[in-house]
């Protein structure tokens, strides 16, 4: 069974969605319809078409169909976590670096249907708050997870396991996977790292501090940020995009390469160096 999980507010009336599903049920294939950002009964979505929560999904999903861009795929691979489904992108979006399929490469689909893909396999990261020594959150993700201050300067000092790398006032700080290398961390003056590599980039957001530069760093390693003296400021933490909770003074923030991992379905001959060679 193939998963089509379309971006509705991308995709209008789901007329490439439908599209794809003809082409797939007329080879044979059986395919669920799994939308991102919707709710089955949001009136953004057809009524014509049955519909399947990604949650849902079972050992006979072979393949995820994600129509949209590089933010429907992160909601999409948010939603499965644990799943290990690969993961075929199709650009309705932007930049769209993490998806191998152009809208006008409609046959492609086809062609990952039937298997002709090579596997990307891409590292995500384990997200933990610890308050007063205690862990009050936890989560996972693909791109990145941020703390960020809301509108003032917070005071940030990261470090690798328990070694202190910087201390700075500023924005915030992003801690990135190779994926999310070129997202928010290469906007705020990052590297872009190869996206099938492991390692942790750890990226200032415009710190009031010459020395505070971006660091890559072994997956093997523990990353520990803490919100320090915010006293009356304010800060949130932020993961692949989701605003998910406000912070307090003192909070650790830890980030440790996940067992789980993404794997991204690519089809045709496109190294990721002619792709960000053409978006950037």
């Amino acid at each position: 069974m193939i998963a089509i999980c379309p971006n509705p507010y991308r995709d209008s009336e789901l007329a490439f969605t439908r599209r794809a599903m003809e082409m797939l049920q007329q080879e044979g294939f059986s395919c669920a319809v799994c939308p991102v950002f919707a709710e089955v009964e949001d009136e953004v979505l057809p009524r014509d078409i049955s519909y399947k929560a990604l949650q849902e999904l079972g050992s006979d999903c072979t393949l995820l169909i994600v129509i949209g861009g590089d933010g429907t795929i992160l909601a999409a691979v948010r939603a499965l976590h644990e799943k290990e489904i690969p993961v075929l992108g199709v650009n309705l979006g932007t930049k769209g670096f993490m998806t191998s399929i152009e809208a006008d490469e409609f046959d492609k689909i086809l062609c990952a249907a039937r298997g002709e893909y090579r596997i990307s396999e891409r590292m995500m990261i384990d997200i933990s708050i610890e308050r007063d020594g205690k862990v009050i959150y936890t989560d996972h993700a693909l791109n990145d997870a941020v703390i960020h201050g809301y509108g003032e300067c917070i005071n940030i000092t990261a470090y690798c396991d328990n070694d202190r790398m910087i201390g700075y006032s500023g924005d915030g700080v992003i801690v990135s996977t190779p994926t999310g290398s070129t997202g928010y961390s290469m906007s705020a003056g990052g590297p872009i790292v190869e996206p099938e590599a492991a390692a942790f980039i750890v990226t200032p957001i415009c710190a009031h501090a010459i020395g505070a530069k971006p660091f890559v760093i072994g997956a093997s390693k523990t990353i520990r940020v803490t919100t320090e003296k915010l006293h009356t400021r304010r800060a949130y933490l932020s993961v692949d995009g989701n605003s998910v909770l406000d912070l307090s003074s003192g909070d650790n923030m830890l980030i440790r390469r996940s067992a789980h991992r993404t794997l991204m379905a690519r089809v045709g001959d496109k190294t990721f160096f002619e792709i960000a060679y053409e978006k950037l």
